[in-house]
């Protein structure tokens, strides 16, 4: 049963566009958005949007990984369900993940993402817990601050519910 609202769909439209703002005047060349899924499905397409009000209309790629499956915690394995599917060599990547943990799953996009030749890799990540055990390297923007709850709604889930809803809350 899900909680009460922890973050609002006003919220989250302004930690988006704070995003786009404060990550867009960091590229100065064609660089490539790399969405990781399902989590950061409607991060990533909001985002994308707001970068888009912004004047830039990057190439987007997502790449499926997971280390929670159905789980409420991670399994400390990363799994590629779907890789990328143009290439990056030579391009600055931005990663989109949705939330920070382990640091598991944004520490193995990037060793991956650089193995395929990117020129850069940034990460940004809707939101970080409080308790984050960094696997790597910690992500160079977070949207917002989140409580140490397992976060379900915009995008996030419960073995695959309540990723349509508009606001975040907790179950």
């Amino acid at each position: 049963m899900i909680q009460g609202v922890l973050l609002s769909a006003e919220d989250i439209a302004e930690v988006v566009n704070n995003l786009a703002e404060r990550i867009a005047v960091q590229f100065t060349e064609e660089f490539i958005v790399v969405g990781l899924m399902d989590g950061a499905m409607v991060f990533a397409s909001d985002f994308l949007r707001a970068l888009y009000a912004l004047g830039y209309n990057p190439v987007f790629e997502s790449l499926s990984l997971t280390s929670y499956g159905d789980e409420q915690t991670s399994s400390g394995r990363v799994v590629c369900l779907k890789d990328i599917s143009r290439p990056v060599a030579g391009h600055p990547v931005l990663i989109l993940d949705d939330v920070y943990e382990t640091g598991l799953t944004l520490d193995h996009a990037r060793r991956h993402i650089l193995n395929l030749g990117a020129k850069s890799v940034t990460a940004c990540v809707f939101a970080q817990k409080p308790y984050s055990q960094a696997a790597g390297q910690l992500p160079e923007f977070i949207g917002w601050q989140a409580p140490d709850e397992f976060l379900v709604g915009y995008g996030l889930d419960d073995k695959g519910r309540y990723r349509g809803l508009p606001f975040i809350t907790s179950v």
